[in-house]
């Protein structure tokens, strides 16, 4: 049996396929179903089950696809009652393969009512557990993502739910789904896979005696939720249709005038570039590991996009995180600017960007997370997360009339907020490759 994982780190998932004498089992796949149909080809290994443990609400998922692509057995959990053909797994009722293998469901809520987690057995022997997001390495799934009014039942599910993987045999490998960079874990230590045993003695959740507590634990500082999470449950229950076409025409500046009204432009050029000049009303969001979760959370939902990128930029790569959480409206990319980009904004230094922070009348704009900034923050800044601009609105408290210093944890977000200041008027001022930390060190320096 050999289990190869698919990282995707800007969602901060994993993807398994596990393969055992030419016959293989796909686990928790994302949208973008080609790279592991590929790998199992280039194994010579025949698909014949495809496992979701439960409805994601961070991507919409590639199962439905890939069982249709390969004529693989779907199994989903009984409770999730999506709305396509699939095989429901039950409690404890194991899932035949064959050449000795079989997958047994285990009923495991907390992270979302229907989740189950599915042991593998290799001749009636457990060898390995996918525990999508239940009990993950150091941490455990998040209660809160469905609301806060059902959080604390779940929580307190996923602490039973925690203990009953627990008490699996200490040697069999732990594959989560979620991970470190994902907003479906309570918490991140790097590493992705782990074992029982491993996880028994140092997972500090299961160090927990009680429920209530365990509770208490995961629901003392709940992360943010991105915005298009609520859209990823439902489409996931009711099926998603196969990846876009990862192509899409170029357009000109001029042709943004025959765009429907609600488009909006979205520049993922780097943000030196972005600082040179931005098309008015656009929002800056730089091509990373990360960029479709950050643009799925500060744009509207399906809205009708149009890209900038440089001409050398892997546009696909834009269209295929897109796409993974289900934005499929990209109307065209835009490489050529001209006269139009006329917004700028100023990247400085960390020695640049504290003197003008010294200077009398200085206005700061922390743009971390809640967490970041109640761990270490500037008693002269005024603190309003990056989405929060848009929900909430730029603080009243920033005078216009003078530049606004933005920071975060090294930049992006930052030059995100920029590109969101200067459509409303201000004059942002970005603290490049640094953050706040890096500022509060060279203060004390100081």
């Amino acid at each position: 049996m050999e289990i190869i994982s698919f990282h995707t780190p800007g969602l901060g998932d994993q993807s398994h396929l596990l393969t055992h004498q030419g016959h293989g089992v796909l686990v928790d796949p994302q949208r973008d179903i080609d790279r592991f149909l590929t790998r199992a080809a280039e194994l010579d290994v025949e698909l014949r089950f495809v496992l979701e443990t439960h409805l994601h609400n961070d991507y919409v998922s590639g199962g439905e696809q890939a069982a249709l692509a390969t004529g693989a057995q779907l199994v989903l959990p009984a409770a999730a009652a999506a709305a396509y053909p699939h095989i429901p797994a039950f409690h404890m009722e194991d899932i035949s393969g064959e050449r000795g293998l079989s997958i047994r469901p285990i009923h495991t809520p907390g992270h979302t009512p229907e989740h189950t987690s599915y042991l593998v057995l290799i001749d009636g022997e457990p060898v390995a557990v996918f525990s999508g997001g239940s009990l993950l390495v150091s941490s455990a799934g998040r209660p809160d993502l469905l609301g806060m009014p059902r959080a604390r039942t779940l929580a307190k599910l996923q602490y039973i739910s925690l203990h009953r993987l627990a008490g699996l045999p200490g040697g069999v490998e732990l594959l989560p789904t979620h991970g470190e960079g994902s907003f479906c874990t309570s918490s991140g230590v790097g590493r992705y896979t782990s074992t029982i045993g491993t996880e028994t003695a140092e997972n500090p959740l299961l160090a927990i005696g009680d429920a209530e507590k365990f509770a208490d634990e995961l629901l003392a500082a709940p992360m943010p939720i991105p915005a298009f999470y609520q859209y990823m449950g439902p489409a996931n229950t009711l099926g998603v249709p196969p990846m876009p076409s990862l192509r899409v025409p170029a357009l000109t500046v001029q042709d943004l005038a025959d765009q429907p009204e609600s488009t909006r432009v979205v520049d993922i050029r780097p943000r030196a570039r972005q600082a040179t000049g931005l098309l008015p009303g656009s929002i800056g969001i730089e091509l990373d590991i990360d960029f479709g979760s950050w643009a799925g959370w500060l744009v509207p939902y399906q809205s009708p996009l149009v890209l900038v990128a440089d001409p050398s930029q892997d546009v696909t790569e834009a269209l295929t995180q897109l796409a993974q959480i289900g934005i499929d409206t990209v109307r065209g990319v835009i490489t050529d600017l001209g006269p139009a980009a006329d917004q700028t904004f100023e990247l400085l230094d960390l020695d640049t960007f504290a003197a003008r922070l010294a200077q009398p009348g200085a206005q700061l704009l922390d743009v971390r997370m809640p967490s970041e900034h109640a761990a270490a923050a500037l008693p002269e800044g005024i603190h309003r997360f990056v989405p929060d601009l848009i929900t909430e609105g730029i603080p009243v408290e920033l005078d216009a009339s003078r530049p606004v210093l933005v920071a975060c944890g090294a930049g992006r977000r930052a030059a995100i907020a920029a590109s969101l200041l200067l459509a409303a008027g201000h004059q942002p001022v970005v603290l490049n490759s640094a953050g706040v930390a890096d500022l509060i060190g060279h203060q004390a320096a100081a």
